[in-house]
């Protein structure tokens, strides 16, 4: 990849994240080498810095993001960890498609833990989704083990990841493989959002209790 080509995804990144509503662009420091973002900078929550993360990996041509953004919350007062714990067992709550009293948050510092079991991995990903837009958060470790309740996958659960990623992305550069309750995913992707819309749809598959990403992010 080439100095333009690394100028050209620096221009882009900042431009998206100048679009991104969610995002206050002038907070961000964006270096790229080799198709390698970097972002630095300080934010005021948790969400701002994901935010930012995710705008660099929604750009052409980003083959990895490294984020080196630094969350400082305000200096006035403002939520304590009681309050983001009770705002997080809430948010978990309101969730229908969470099991909040499968769930546990502890919080220390701003920064949340997150334990307990759910059923599909797509939970997992919902629950920490819902915790990451609180005030106050500054990170959040996700300790949720997914129990699938079904058999492991087999063959015809292959089959039908494959037919999913097809309908949604032509998945034909991207194939399924099933090692006991394990989906390995591998090929080429267009994209860190078609990365992620793949492992989205091997984790709605029944029985799947671990998704091993071997996916690559190319053109």
């Amino acid at each position: 990849m080439s100095t333009v080509d690394d100028e050209r995804i620096q221009r882009d990144v900042l431009a998206e994240l100048a679009w991104d509503p969610q995002v206050l662009p002038n907070e961000i420091g964006v270096t790229v080498d080799q198709g390698v973002v970097t972002l630095n900078g300080y934010v005021d929550g948790a969400a701002r810095g994901w935010a930012a993360t995710r705008c660099a990996q929604r750009v052409r041509g980003v083959r990895a993001v490294a984020d080196e953004i630094e969350v400082r919350l305000p200096g006035t007062p403002g939520r304590t960890d009681g309050d983001i714990a009770l705002a997080a067992s809430r948010a978990l709550e309101w969730d229908s498609f969470v099991p909040a009293e499968r769930l546990d948050v502890s919080v220390a510092n701003g920064w949340l833990m997150l334990r307990g079991e759910v059923e599909f991995g797509w939970q997992r990903r919902a629950a920490e989704g819902e915790l990451r837009r609180l005030d106050g958060v500054r990170g959040i470790t996700n300790l949720v083990e997914v129990r699938p309740s079904t058999p492991p996958p087999d063959e015809r659960a292959r089959q039908d990841v494959q037919r999913a990623l097809a309908r949604t992305l032509g998945g034909e550069r991207v194939t399924v493989e099933v090692d006991g309750d394990t989906l390995v995913l591998a090929g080429v992707v267009r994209s860190w959002w078609e990365r992620d819309q793949v492992e989205r749809v091997a984790w709605s598959a029944p029985g799947v209790r671990v998704v091993h990403d071997q996916l690559l992010v190319g053109g």
